[in-house]
């Protein structure tokens, strides 16, 4: 996974960093929110890890601005903080932080926390590819509709995009089925004109 590591103090700084290359994730390192979200809006993240209090942006600001901006993935968001009070862990989930972890950083409970998103960001994922998958029918390639109606491919395409069709037959389907069956065509026109 990309994770993003935002955190003023440098020994939780290295250490969660330590701790994420140690599980084979890639790690990107700032000093403080700004910065987080500068290389954030780069995009990428899977997962970021905040401090809560930081220069120039802190941790809770750093997370709204994440879940107010539209991405194409999700981002797990794990947020560390000195402040373990029950009204901060009430604040941080309600600004869209995923999980809470207090400091003094425990290793092995980050490192439970990140095998955590792991298995979330997979599932945000299957999720993703699974809401992309269209279904159409093999036969008449009508479209499924989330109500459970069929729409004719046109339809569902014109309804849901930008985009009108205007219809030809491709140089396939002309020898496919257009040139037999004007020779069909032919053939009974030729067997109704003859005098029997």
């Amino acid at each position: 996974m990309k994770v993003l590591i935002a955190e003023d103090d440098r020994w939780s700084r290295d250490l969660v960093a330590t701790i994420t290359a140690s599980l084979r994730h890639d790690a990107t390192c700032v000093h403080d929110g700004q910065q987080a979200w500068d290389a954030f809006q780069l995009g990428g993240f899977e997962v970021l890890i905040s401090d809560w209090r930081m220069p120039n942006l802190d941790g809770l600001e750093l997370i709204k601005r994440v879940r107010a901006s539209p991405g194409p993935r999700y981002t797990y968001i794990i947020l560390i903080t000195a402040q373990s009070e029950r009204e901060h862990w009430l604040s941080a989930m309600a600004a869209g932080a995923d999980d809470f972890i207090a400091k003094p950083l425990e290793p092995e409970l980050l490192t439970v926390r990140l095998s955590v998103a792991e298995r979330i960001v997979s599932l945000h994922a299957q999720m993703r590819q699974l809401a992309q998958i269209i279904p159409m029918c093999s036969y008449c390639r009508k479209i499924r509709e989330a109500d459970q109606a069929w729409l004719p491919l046109e339809a569902y395409v014109a309804q849901h995009t930008d985009s009108a069709f205007s219809h030809g037959i491709c140089p396939e389907c002309v020898e496919k089925y257009v040139r037999p069956e004007l020779a069909e065509l032919k053939r009974v026109r030729e067997k109704t004109r003859d005098p029997l």
